[in-house]
């Protein structure tokens, strides 16, 4: 019988305490340190729960002593040893088992190790990409040990909710048919279909919908989807998703149970309680007042539309926005007129990001306007601006003038910096929203047509009906967004449920008959074929998990992550695949130079 055979762990690493004193017991795990103080060896021993302090002591057992000398970082260890009050003052606070000790009687040493290329403890001043070459390593880290158990709790919580909310925990396909109307799909070649190709899905989207038509009525699914497009800190070429659908529902019915969840699930993990219900916003609104249909609510500084009141004013940057059928907006940060012209001008590269050309300025004094446009104003157009803006002395107040998508976008993200900057933003604050009735769909100057804004399966308002052929940019759709600080954590919408509907949307998008039976021929059928009213809402799970454990990125709370290149620095994924693969799929790789 090997090592293995005699060991049976009695306690994890972060259980014993003084009440555990004189008891027997057999602990595993790696050792985290080793210190030799005058003969007497004292290691670390940590598994993912915590660490207890392992004691050798040559006048106990001189022959266990000597084996332990071996001993060196992150080795496999068990051990057998009577646990023991630490002596008074050398407790140690910061350990869940500070009080005690274990002093040891046996000792297997399951393996050896290398050592590290980093420490495994959580202040690491060592590069990203390293952690993910030995990945192994850093998942060993407290901090990736507490995401991952947090990831777990939030897993299962959201299962037992939606169970005990009659709703079935379904799988849908990983191979399924590619319907590019969003991000590029991963394709996947079949080897028994030469030429064709699979993808790897989106989100079940079409799936989940499916099933409602099949009679389910509510599902679930904790899923894995897959994008291959340009990837963000919040974002990852295969993620997971929380997928869930319902058949004879409204938008408030879906929205109380997905609030009622997450409160719970804020509840469960972090111990904070959520106010009900969350606040509703429209789109319309959230783009008027904070340039972003996912607006941070955590502080004020909202947008002003100013445009009335310039639009004839004699400063020709703003009377040839609006003239252009433009816009301009003003930003008041309030109190932070001391801000340096160096800061200014840093700024104003900040929103040119964003696509703004300028960004103007004024400091409100005691007297008058600090700032170059001062002069191109009258006393009632300044009058009128200090009133609808709210200016004090003190503020510093920003403008620009452009589109209503760059004016938005700009200063939307110039009020998150300056939020930042006057220190606005509460931390351990949850601003929870609803944004509302988005548009059905955008004009695209690249494709030189309508655009789905959320996907084409989207029901529109009814009272819009009569503008979907006329006018269709102003069709608002019965979809919502879930928001929370700035981001978006999940969306969702009431779906059509009726063929000439479906047939109306994709006419409208500009896809031919012939191209929707081509593409959704069997969407198409099952809608003819009885289909329930439904709707539904898709939660990013890793999104929602990176906020709950603190991290900027979502990387940090998946287990093995590819890198902002889709790539997996440890295992070395995408690599080459052999001839022999390439001829079984009937392909040919031409491979740039």
């Amino acid at each position: 019988m090997d090592a293995l055979g005699k060991v049976r762990r009695t306690h994890d690493n972060n259980s014993l305490t003084a009440a555990d004193a004189g008891r027997e017991v057999v602990l595993t795990g790696w050792a985290q340190r080793r210190r030799d103080h005058g003969g007497v060896i004292f290691v670390d021993l940590r598994d993912r729960e915590g660490i207890t302090q392992i004691v050798f002591n040559p006048e106990r057992d001189p022959a266990v002593h000597e084996k332990a000398k071996a001993i060196r970082g992150e080795y496999v260890l068990g051990v057998r040893g009577i646990v023991s009050l630490r002596p008074e003052g050398m407790e140690n606070p910061n350990l869940e088992t500070g009080a005690v000790e274990v002093l040891v009687s046996e000792l297997w040493i399951f393996n050896t190790a290398t050592t590290p290329p980093f420490m495994i403890e959580d202040q690491l001043e060592v590069s990203e990409s390293l952690r993910l070459q030995y990945r192994w390593l850093d998942l060993r880290r407290p901090r990736m040990v507490r995401n991952m158990t947090v990831r777990h709790k939030a897993s299962r919580f959201v299962r037992e909710f939606l169970n005990e909310h009659g709703f079935l925990e379904m799988e849908t396909p990983f191979l399924t048919k590619s319907t590019p109307e969003g991000a590029r799909d991963y394709l996947v070649p079949s080897r028994v279909n030469p030429g064709l190709f699979y993808a790897l899905p989106q989100s079940p989207q079409l799936f989940k919908q499916l099933l409602m038509m099949a009679g389910y009525e509510r599902y679930y699914q904790v899923v894995r989807c897959f994008r291959d497009e340009d990837l963000r800190a919040d974002r990852q070429p295969e993620f997971t998703q929380i997928d869930m659908e319902m058949s004879f529902v409204g938008e408030e019915d879906i929205m109380d149970l997905s609030e009622r969840m997450i409160a719970g699930l804020f509840d469960a993990v972090l111990g904070v309680t959520v106010p009900l219900p969350f606040q509703r916003i429209t789109y319309e609104t959230a783009m008027d007042l904070y340039g972003s249909d996912k607006p941070d609510l955590r502080f004020g500084l909202p947008l002003c539309d100013v445009t009335d009141i310039v639009a004839k004013s004699g400063f020709k940057v703003f009377a040839e926005a609006a003239l252009r059928g433009g816009i301009v907006k003003a930003l008041n940060a309030k109190g932070a007129s001391e801000l340096s012209r160096k800061d200014l001008d840093d700024l104003t590269r900040f929103v040119s990001v964003y696509g703004a050309k300028g960004l103007a300025w004024i400091k409100v004094k005691e007297k008058d306007w600090q700032s170059p446009i001062a002069k191109f104003f009258s006393d009632d157009e300044k009058a009128a601006l200090s009133q609808k803006i709210g200016m004090e002395q003190g503020d510093l107040v920003f403008f620009v003038a452009d589109t209503k998508k760059v004016v938005n976008e700009a200063l939307g993200h110039l009020r998150l910096q300056m939020a930042e900057r006057m220190k606005l933003i509460e931390d351990e604050c949850f601003a929870f929203a609803w944004v509302t009735e988005f548009p059905l769909m955008e004009y695209d100057e690249t494709e030189k047509r309508n655009v789905a804004l959320h996907h084409p399966f989207t029901a529109p308002m009814d009272e819009d009906l009569a503008l979907l052929e006329s006018e269709p940019a102003r069709v608002r759709s019965r979809a919502y967004d879930m928001v929370l600080n700035g981001t978006e954590i999940g969306g969702g919408s009431i779906r059509i449920h009726q063929r000439p509907m479906q047939e109306k949307i994709f006419s409208a998008l500009s896809i031919e008959p012939s191209e929707a039976e081509e593409k959704f021929g069997f969407l198409l059928s099952a809608l003819a074929s009885g289909a329930p009213p439904h709707g539904g809402l898709a939660f990013g799970f890793d999104r929602l998990i990176a906020i709950l454990c603190g991290e900027k990125s979502i990387r940090d709370v998946i287990a093995f992550p590819k890198t902002q290149k889709a790539a997996c620095l440890m295992t070395q994924a995408p690599s080459p695949v052999s001839a022999l693969q390439l001829t079984e799929l009937s392909l040919r790789v031409s491979r740039p130079e």
